[in-house]
């Protein structure tokens, strides 16, 4: 009775949810891990999705339908029921429950005529189970032969025994099967989600170094800015200066012209007369105190050295923030913001800092 239970029970778990049938193969195992007839899964795919080419056709794309079981959503590919995988082990425990059930099925006569005979006592038939040893054997054994002391049980008794320890293995094979197909999915899952995860943190890395990249750019062209600004001022201070020696150089070549034509004139009265305002303005001209000098040291530019090993140092430091590392940055981005807020004026545009300027040699001064 108890063997009948077990192989009933073992013939539900293998009945077709759609068909209420034992499954026909080939079978096939949905994402969720309850199995179906192809031909049945075909069916329910078909009338869930009646414009879906046969198979025949060209598929394009995929289509969905629900578990009967569990009303778990299944996904499918182009090739719909097809590119589902197939639950061998179910299919080969159908085929040993088809064999047992025929063997059982069996006319008694036939039973008989296979009961193996006993190798000592030839015209004896295994009838009893040698508890002692694990063997069956015959009576004639147990009485004159070898097992006559041993423990032994009827051989329908251990059958029955035996029977459903094999029928409860094959269940627990079944319930086996069903958790690995369910850890391969979640580990299939875990592997796609690791490669989206990857992907994404990778984007973020990028987007961080992006945006220090464009910082170094902003503080390159500030800083360069300044050096322009200085080097084009004492430059067209330089030019401006120069051209006012050339004017006054020229001036002073007149003035020398008209000195040694003076002194040709042989008549002393014009001679004199001509001395008197020629030596006035070879006086003027000699002065330079209205031109300006400049300073020692101002052509130099070395004020706007830099000194980047604190920065290089923390570069090269730069790594994965840890968890408490990420509250302490989210904390500073905020205070970022606040303090840029707090310089942005009425139109919406971000108002740096001042910098501290650099000492700058004096410009050009007059003597």
């Amino acid at each position: 009775g108890c063997t009948a239970g077990t192989m009933e029970n073992l013939e539900k778990q293998l009945t077709c949810p759609i068909c209420l049938e034992m499954f026909t193969k080939p079978v096939v195992i949905l994402p969720c891990q309850h199995n179906l007839c192809r031909k049945c899964a075909n069916d329910v795919f078909q009338a869930s999705n009646p414009y879906f080419p046969t198979r025949s056709s060209s598929l394009t794309s995929g289509g969905r339908f629900r578990c009967p079981s569990c009303r778990h959503e299944v996904v499918l590919d182009r090739h719909g029921v097809y590119g589902l995988q197939r639950n061998l082990l179910v299919e080969n425990i159908i085929d040993m429950f088809k064999q047992g059930s025929s063997s059982n099925s069996k006319p008694a006569p036939e039973q008989k005529d296979e009961t193996p005979m006993c190798d000592i006592h030839e015209d004896e038939k295994i009838n009893i189970f040698c508890v002692s040893h694990g063997v069956p054997t015959c009576s004639m054994c147990k009485v004159f032969g070898a097992h006559k002391d041993c423990e032994v049980s009827p051989i329908s008794s251990i059958y029955q025994t035996k029977k459903t320890e094999l029928s409860d293995g094959i269940a627990m094979m079944v319930g086996n099967n069903d958790r690995i197909q369910g850890i391969m999915s979640q580990l299939e899952e875990a592997g796609r989600a690791i490669e989206e995860n990857g992907r994404r943190q990778k984007t973020l890395v990028c987007e961080k170094f992006d945006q220090l990249y464009s910082l170094l750019e902003q503080k390159k062209r500030e800083m360069t800015q300044k050096v322009t600004a200085e080097q084009e001022e004492k430059v067209d201070n330089i030019r401006s200066l120069t051209r006012k020696y050339v004017d006054h150089l020229e001036e002073s070549c007149k003035m020398v012209e008209m000195g040694i034509q003076t002194m040709e004139e042989s008549e002393m009265a014009l001679f004199l007369q001509n001395t008197k305002p020629l030596l006035k303005k070879i006086a003027d001209a000699s002065s330079m105190s209205h031109l300006d000098k400049v300073e020692r040291g101002y052509e130099k530019m070395d004020h706007y050295s830099v000194d980047f090993r604190k920065e290089r140092k923390a570069l090269r430091s730069i790594d994965f923030a840890r968890d408490d590392e990420d509250e302490e940055e989210e904390d500073a981005d905020a205070g970022d913001e606040q303090k840029e807020e707090a310089q942005t004026d009425s139109a919406g545009v971000v108002l740096p800092a001042p910098p501290a300027s650099p000492a700058q040699p004096s410009a050009p001064q007059q003597t």
